[in-house]
């Protein structure tokens, strides 16, 4: 019984060490709105074979946060998809790596209440940095919560546009 009480207390220690460490390693990374962003779409972008730093990624979410891509069915319906950010990784890691990709956001609307936060985010997909044409534009609905020290990612809701269902011009840059 000691030796499992022993174990038990080391892991936990453990757990306590690594999440203090993250806290420490990536600080700067969420300690502003903009850095905040800016991170989230660094961290799955990279080139072809580039390894991406998911231990970042899930530091960015809070605990239950969800990431939901819309888009069309086989019947042509819209539905939503819910995962975890652990679920984002098992799901879309390997692909990322596997094809190169960069998201680059290229507009945003902010509106904040007291500790609460709504970002429309306009983003554009490349396969390499090196790329001219996106093969993929989109917005995502970001919300997100300043708790007095960092901010988190509360949720990301996003749908890719297409032909019947173009960017407006107000979620656009402005020429």
């Amino acid at each position: 019984m000691k030796r499992i009480m022993l174990f038990v207390l080391m892991l936990a220690f453990n757990i306590t060490i690594n999440a203090q460490e993250s806290t420490i390693k990536y600080a700067k990374k969420v300690e502003t709105l903009d850095s905040t962003i800016e991170t989230l779409y660094a961290v799955i972008s990279g080139e072809k074979g580039e390894t991406r730093d998911w231990e970042l990624f899930k530091y960015l979410f809070m605990q239950n946060a969800k990431l939901i891509p819309t888009g069309k069915n086989q019947e042509g319906f819209f539905v939503a998809r819910y995962m975890s950010p652990s679920d984002y990784i098992s799901t879309s890691g390997s692909w990322l790596e596997e094809h190169g990709f960069f998201e680059k956001e290229i507009h945003r609307t902010v509106n904040t209440f007291g500790n609460m936060t709504h970002v429309f985010s306009t983003y554009e997909a490349y396969h390499s940095e090196a790329d001219t044409a996106p093969f993929m534009r989109g917005i995502k609905s970001i919300q997100l919560l300043f708790d007095g020290h960092r901010w988190w990612v509360v949720n990301i809701y996003w749908s890719q546009e297409t032909k019947e269902n173009p960017i407006p011009t107000e979620y656009l840059p402005k020429n």
